[in-house]
């Protein structure tokens, strides 16, 4: 087990926005946190991040409470690409090697250079390296954001809706590198996504939010056309097209 989550709670003053949260993840999972705006999607990620603090509960990454952990400790095992990203005024090249910072004790080394060049490559970003962030799309943008990440080498990611200003094949391209980095360096990874079909053709696990706790849990299993119009209020079908699970709005 790589991740474990022990009946969290979290409220914004009096308002209960996560009550018992708990799910484990192992290594080589990706986790779809599905829900309806406002159910507490992003602020349970911020939890694991610890850029919010529980009111009840514990994190746990490798058996060690997080809140315990140094914030340069969190961030040599989490990689977080938030919803939103502020745009400055570095290339693509230093963006990106910003990622290495926790790793970095006197001064840049080759192995960091190595590993920057090496994602991007892999997000086809190499022609872009030495543009400003200002100067890039949305969508380029958004690709340097998880680039940046995946560079930090963590154990866990969590993406809060990392498609987001991505054209359809970027979206699968996107998910595509998450997946198999997840797999080839056996890690794990969380992200949110209002895109179900999506989800479901990348996820290995999936955790369903409804009035700010679990409403379901698990594999595929869990998305049945039942679950799935409990927690967004519209009737659905699951079907498969070439053998790839889809959901239908009726």
């Amino acid at each position: 087990m790589i991740l474990d989550i022990d009946g969290i709670e979290f409220s914004y003053t009096s308002v209960p926005v996560l009550k018992d949260v708990k799910f484990t993840l192992q290594r080589g999972e990706l986790l779809s946190i599905l829900g309806n705006n406002g159910a507490g999607k992003s602020t349970l990620l911020k939890c694991i991040n610890k850029i919010l603090k529980p009111h009840k509960g514990a994190i746990y990454i490798e058996k060690d409470e997080i809140s315990k952990l140094s914030r340069i400790e969190v961030a040599k095992r989490i990689g977080y690409v938030a919803q939103r990203n502020e745009n400055g005024r570095f290339t693509v090249f230093d963006a990106v090697l910003l990622g290495r910072k926790p790793h970095i004790k006197w001064d840049v080394t080759e192995r960091d250079i190595k590993i920057v060049n090496e994602v991007l490559k892999k997000f086809d970003l190499e022609k872009l390296s030495l543009c400003y962030l200002n100067e890039l799309s949305g969508g380029e943008l958004q690709k340097v954001v998880i680039a940046r990440a995946l560079a930090q080498q963590p154990i866990v990611m969590l993406l809060d809706e990392p498609t987001n200003n991505l054209d359809l094949k970027n979206q699968i391209e996107v998910l595509r590198i998450v997946k198999e980095t997840v797999k080839e360096q056996n890690i794990a990874a969380i992200v949110i996504s209002h895109d179900l079909n999506l989800a479901l053709r990348f996820s290995d696990k999936f955790l369903l939010l409804k009035d700010n706790t679990i409403f379901a849990y698990g594999g595929m299993e869990v998305m049945t056309e039942e679950n799935i119009e409990a927690v967004y209020g519209i009737p659905v079908a699951v079907e498969k097209c070439r053998n790839i699970p889809i959901v239908i709005p009726l």
